[in-house]
């Protein structure tokens, strides 16, 4: 590989943002191909702002709002998935295309293979459940406690949803309290709002 990397960097001008992307490309691809591409990142705009996302071999692995600190969420991936941490969009060409297709009122599931290392035990189950919430409906904190088999467990549910690594992919918008508020969402309250309106739910 350090050959093929020595290769791409040739004699390409540093200030020519085509021979930039070009190499960057040519870099993902080249680790990808050498099996030690191990985090792929990219950005995408969106009705809710930037979305980091970042998919492991196995699968979406985090989805980031920029409130979130996009570069702190990449040192954390590096500490605790790998420090092979590359933008590498082809990975996630699929899912930029379905969120992009969510946003556009096309799509009301996604369909993309999820790596959940980042949420363990009662997050994990809680996590499993969100996606069976359909499009356009709301659960309360307590509805998914019950459902994730711990109904007393609802400030723990309002923890997971808080930490979901996963979010508007695995829809934690979709609960709110059991008055009717919002409550609180890790892309701010205004996103949570945005996201419901677009699903008729709000």
């Amino acid at each position: 590989m350090k050959e093929d990397v020595k290769d791409l960097f040739g004699a390409l001008p540093v200030d020519d943002e085509d021979a930039l992307a070009r190499l960057r490309a040519g870099l993902a691809a080249a680790a990808d191909e050498a099996g030690v591409l191990d985090v792929a990142y990219r950005e995408v705009d969106s009705p809710v702002g930037s979305l980091l996302l970042a998919a492991t071999e196995a699968g979406l692995v985090r989805v980031a709002y920029q409130v979130q600190d996009h570069e702190r969420v990449l040192a954390t991936l590096a500490e605790v998935v790998s420090p092979r941490v590359l933008r590498a969009p082809g990975r996630l060409d699929p899912v930029a295309r379905q969120l992009e297709e969510y946003f556009g009122g096309q799509r009301r599931r996604f369909e993309l293979p999820l790596d959940f290392r980042l949420a363990h035990g009662f997050r994990r189950s809680v996590l499993a459940h969100l996606p069976d919430i359909g499009y356009g409906h709301t659960e309360s904190y307590a509805e998914v406690a019950t459902a994730a088999g711990s109904p007393r467990a609802v400030r723990a549910v309002g923890t997971a949803c808080a930490l979901n690594p996963l979010p508007v992919v695995v829809p934690c918008h979709r609960v709110i309290r059991s008055d009717g508020s919002l409550g609180q969402y890790a892309g701010g309250t205004a996103n949570k709002e945005i996201l419901l309106q677009l699903e008729g739910a709000a």
